[in-house]
Formats: C-alpha cells, structure tokens, sequence
C-alpha cells in the first residue's frame, strides 16, 4: 500500500521543502493551504516531476472548524492518511504591550485547537490501521520562553508538551507523534512576521531543504521531538544550565529589532 502524507501550509517554506521531500520518497500527497492557485501550480508540478499522486485542499486554517473541512475533504477524496505533517502557522512577533491581541488569538487558534483537533480527528483511524506518524511544528521556541515573542513561543510549548503526552499514551499503537524544533529558518515567515532585522535571523540561519530533510528522518523513526541543528541544539542545552535570567536577556536581544 501507497503511503499518503497531508501536509498544511505546502505552499512555501518548510511545508514546501516537505511536500518536495515526501514527493522524492514517492509518497502520494494531499496539501493543504488556501491559496488556491499556488496549490494547483504545486500539484501539477510534483505530478510531473515524480509521478506521484496529488490532491489539494484549498481552506483558510486561521477560520472556525477549518479542522473539520479538513477531515470531511479527505474522506471524500477517499483516501486514508498515514503520514500528517501539521506546519501551517505564522507569528505575531513584538512586544506583548504593542502585538495585536486578534492576531494573537488567531495564531493561538491555529497553533493550539486546530493542531489538536486535527490529531484528535486522525489518530483514530491511524491506531486502528495499526500505523501512522504525525509530525507537528514545534520551535526552540517550544523549550525556551522568549521575551518579544511571548505568545508565539508558548503556543509552540503548548504543541511540544502535547504532543509529548499523546505520543506516550500511543506506545506500542503504531502510531507516533514528533514534534519538529527547528531555530531560525529561510522562509517568508521572519519576512511576514516583520522580523528579518533581528539577529536570530542573521546567523545559524537554515534552509527549510535542511530543516525538512531532518524532520521526516526523525517522522520515519517515531521519535518524539528533534531539534534542528547543532547551533540550535547548543543554544537549547545551554538554556538548561544557564541561570534563566540571563537567557532571557539573551534571548530578548536576539528578538529585538532595534
């Protein structure tokens, strides 16, 4: 049997560098974003170059029940998922005092309910077929609090810490959840989050190609999380041993666009 992977957020940046890898492994692919027409120009694309099949689902995530209309669309494509890869997500970033508090909601609404409704509507049927993997987008940002970057940051732990509980109710289903923590990455998302000036994003900075490339390594093998990089792996060890007042400080100079 074909595996099938959905992927939210394909269009571009590491949802994109996944929807490229899963296609060279020969994985049929359904993607999900809600830009229509870029999801056709993918589809035709991969279909092309790798021969694979390729369905689309264009939804706005951000919107009430997006979960839901995942779901039903999947079923009416007729097609079971093996592998689910939850990237979609952007980030309010700046000071908790000057960020939008509507953004802010609609980025906790996607990174938090809709991430877990759509675990809670997959998993059933992946523990009852024995196998599946679901990976979700975390962040170092998942294990380090960051001033400047509050809520984004927390809504990551929220998905890291979950993912951990319901990884470890799933021994011996099958079925794994990792939780993928990349740093800094070249994408539109530091672009869109009006955060390209700061230094986060001017050293150790990775490709999505590389950040993709670790994530499915560590999909296939059902582990539980994996940080991408050495410099970020460091950068998260070093959280643990230094005193937090001072990571904070660091952290909140690495954020800052001044």
């Amino acid at each position: 049997m074909t595996n099938t992977a959905l992927i939210t957020g394909s269009t571009s940046g590491i949802g994109k560098a996944f929807a490229d890898k899963l296609a060279q492994e020969k994985i049929d692919l359904i993607l999900v974003s809600r830009d229509a027409a870029k999801l056709d120009n993918q589809s035709k694309e991969l279909t092309c170059k790798y021969g694979i099949q390729v369905s689309v689902i264009a939804i706005d995530l951000e919107k009430p029940n997006a979960a839901n209309k995942v779901f039903e669309a999947v079923r009416e494509l007729g097609l079971s998922i093996q592998l689910l890869i939850n990237n979609a997500g952007f980030n309010e970033y700046g000071s908790f005092l000057k960020t939008n508090l509507e953004k802010e909601k609609e980025m906790i609404s996607l990174h938090v309910i809709y991430t877990t409704e759509m675990m809670k509507l997959f998993l059933p049927d992946m523990v009852n077929n024995g196998y599946g993997r679901i990976l979700n987008l975390g962040s170092t940002g998942s294990i380090i609090p960051c001033p400047n970057d509050a809520v984004y940051a927390a809504t990551k732990a929220y998905i890291l810490h979950v993912s951990k509980g319901i990884n470890a109710e799933l021994k011996g289903t099958g079925v794994s959840i990792t939780t993928l923590c990349p740093g800094s990455t070249k994408t539109e998302f530091a672009v869109k989050a009006g955060m390209e000036n700061t230094l986060l994003f001017k050293f150790f900075v990775m490709t999505p190609e590389a950040v993709a490339k670790i994530g499915y390594k560590a999909l296939v093998k059902g582990k539980t999380s994996v940080i991408t990089g050495v410099y970020n792996q460091l950068m998260v060890l070093s959280s643990k041993i230094i005193p937090p007042i001072i990571i904070h400080s660091i952290t909140k100079k690495m954020l800052s666009s001044e």
